[in-house]
């Protein structure tokens, strides 16, 4: 298939899901009274929705075959078993512990391990992994490279932790620090993948100090793709067996199946440590559930045992990954501003650089979102000051980027949705200079992208 230049999926389309065309007077009504919150929105009134590529993607029909073998045992269940199996071929882990989705994993390990005066590093902490450090008192520590805070800047692996820092951080306050973490691949900066060498080195680090390292692994296939295409020595191993010596050089993972597991709910927890295993699985009973269901449906279990074995397939990333490509290399080719290289599962718009005009903390992430959703219906996801210039004492400051996130829902869209998303960006970022910033009028105190609510400021984008 190398030999041709066209995309092509690797499945035919057997169910179809209508999407209401819109105006754009209904989409301009819409948005106002969602207070410029694309989050807000009502879901039928998006045409193309990249908000977010979790649970959103199309399940097989083999998984909708397995969901009806489900079975709904309160304790023990046959699906239990047969989701053990599927998490632990690739991640064999001793404890596996399920969970409704990726935060839960994450509140459970964090509420746990965490505390005030504790500091959990990371590559980057996501929103959620950052806001449950934060809700415990501890302190969450981005430690990425310099590239990956350089939109601009092409390295293969932007994602890598930066060892020295590192280091640094455990010189300092090692009896602080009770987990390393790492985000494959790094979602905050641009859905840039780590290298197995990277991991290697802050395997290395964790060991001097006697530290754990735990895995976000939320879109593991897509970095074991990416490890497999670009890292010397690679190439010719499989998949599975990429993603098996991750497992090897990490003590535990949290995950989120709505991503890397084909599904559209679930996650799990996963670990080596016999008694912080118990810690947590006494955590997960008072919260979510059961050990062998975890606030899942037998059915649930049986789509992510299924997912995972599908997500693994070559045929599969090599679509999953060129599609995305192919939206980020257009946008590129037309001089519009995206994080480079083009990331896995996303392609991240840099706003800051497209709208220089729009002073961080007037939001220029939001501005463009918003944007697109007005003149085209697509719906992104600001990644940026709105979501990271909030601080647990108050303060805000500018997000070292602003980004617009375009996620792609996988299995979701043809090659024609994304056509019609290259124009519509490339139409708003031509009349980039007519777009203004916002201000936030209603924020909680944490988490306030998914339901502040804006005003915009004088100039902007009410009609064009």
């Amino acid at each position: 298939m190398d030999r041709w230049s066209t995309i092509i999926e690797p499945f035919r389309i057997h169910a179809v899901e209508p999407i209401r065309i819109t105006t754009r007077e209904e989409r301009a009504a819409a948005v106002e009274a969602a207070g410029w919150n694309l989050f807000n929105l009502h879901a039928d009134d998006v045409l193309v929705d990249l908000l977010t590529d979790s649970g959103t993607g199309a399940m097989s029909r083999d998984q909708w075959a397995a969901i009806q073998h489900g079975d709904e045992s309160y304790a023990g269940s046959p699906s239990w078993y047969a989701f053990l199996e599927g998490v632990q071929t690739l991640w064999p882990f001793r404890h596996v512990i399920p969970t409704h989705q990726g935060r839960a994993a994450e509140k459970i390990l964090f509420s746990v391990v965490g505390g005030p005066g504790k500091v959990i590093p990371n590559n980057t902490h996501f929103d959620t992994t950052r806001a449950n450090v934060e809700a415990t008192g501890a302190e969450a520590v981005d430690l990425v490279i310099a590239e990956g805070r350089e939109p601009a800047t092409v390295h293969p692996f932007k994602g890598n932790m930066d060892i020295t820092a590192l280091e640094a951080l455990l010189d300092a306050r090692a009896g602080d620090v009770p987990v390393v973490f790492v985000t494959i691949t790094n979602n905050s900066g641009g859905g840039q993948p780590v290298s197995l060498r990277n991991l290697r080195a802050v395997r290395d680090v964790c060991d001097r100090f006697g530290k754990p390292l735990f895995l976000d692994a939320c879109r593991f296939a897509e970095n074991a793709w990416f490890i497999k295409t670009r890292e010397e020595g690679q190439a010719d191993r499989s998949i599975p067996e990429i993603v098996r010596e991750m497992a090897a050089l990490a003590n535990g993972m949290t995950m989120s199946a709505k991503k890397d597991g084909l599904a559209n709910i679930g996650g799990w927890l996963a670990m080596d440590d016999d008694a912080l295993a118990e810690r947590c699985r006494t955590l997960l009973i008072l919260t979510e559930g059961f050990p062998t269901y975890g606030g899942l449906a037998g059915r649930d279990l049986e789509a992510i045992a299924q997912g995972l074995r599908e997500v693994v397939d070559e045929d599969y990333l090599r679509y999953r990954i060129r599609s995305t490509a192919y939206l980020g290399e257009a946008l590129d080719a037309a001089g519009i501003p995206v994080v480079k290289p083009i990331g896995g599962h996303a392609v991240y718009l840099d706003a800051r650089a497209l709208l220089p005009h729009v002073p961080p903390l007037e939001y220029p992430g939001q501005a463009l979102a918003v944007a697109l959703y007005l003149e085209g219906g697509i719906r992104g996801c600001e990644i940026g000051t709105v979501m990271f210039g909030r601080h647990p004492d108050g303060s805000e400051t500018p997000a070292p980027m602003d980004l617009v996130r375009l996620a792609i829902p996988r299995r979701t869209y043809t090659q024609s949705h994304v056509d019609y998303v290259i124009e519509v960006v490339r139409w708003v970022a031509e009349r980039a200079e007519s777009l203004r910033g916002f201000r936030i009028v209603d924020e909680p105190p944490a988490l306030r992208h998914f339901t502040a609510r804006f005003e915009p400021l004088e100039g902007t984008t009410r009609s064009s």
